[in-house]
């Protein structure tokens, strides 16, 4: 007689995650303690991740570099996973794409500025 195991697909230790994604063992246990990433524990206590972990990894770090807190990131969890928003969700997509925008269009520019400057002073030692 035998049984059939669920397969959830491979798992990720810490330490393997953070090198998947160039994100420190720190970072994803402070993404637990947020709510934004779960684990599993074996049986000696060790975390155990997804491999869909990867891809949340670094969808977090997208946003945390366009500036959105952990709060908002949580926000957009459920919106991602369901396909559905409320509408103060929405609302909260839409103030921070308008502020994204609004950055890069700043970024874009100070790049132009830059590059007026290399330009000007390119064939100059």
């Amino acid at each position: 007689m035998f049984s059939v195991a669920f397969v959830r697909g491979p798992e990720l230790r810490i330490g393997e995650l953070a090198q998947s994604t160039g994100v420190s063992p720190r970072a994803l246990r402070y993404y637990e303690e947020q709510g934004l990433l779960v684990a599993d524990r074996s049986t000696s206590g060790q975390r155990n991740y997804a491999d869909s972990a990867v891809e949340k990894v670094l969808f977090f770090q997208d946003m945390y570099a366009a500036g959105l807190s952990s709060r908002n990131i949580a926000t957009l969890l459920p919106c991602i996973e369901s396909g559905h928003t409320t509408a103060e969700q929405r609302d909260m997509l839409e103030f921070e794409r308008n502020r994204i925008r609004m950055r890069v269009g700043q970024l874009t520019s100070a790049l132009d500025r830059l590059d007026g400057v290399i330009a000007a002073t390119g064939a100059h030692p």
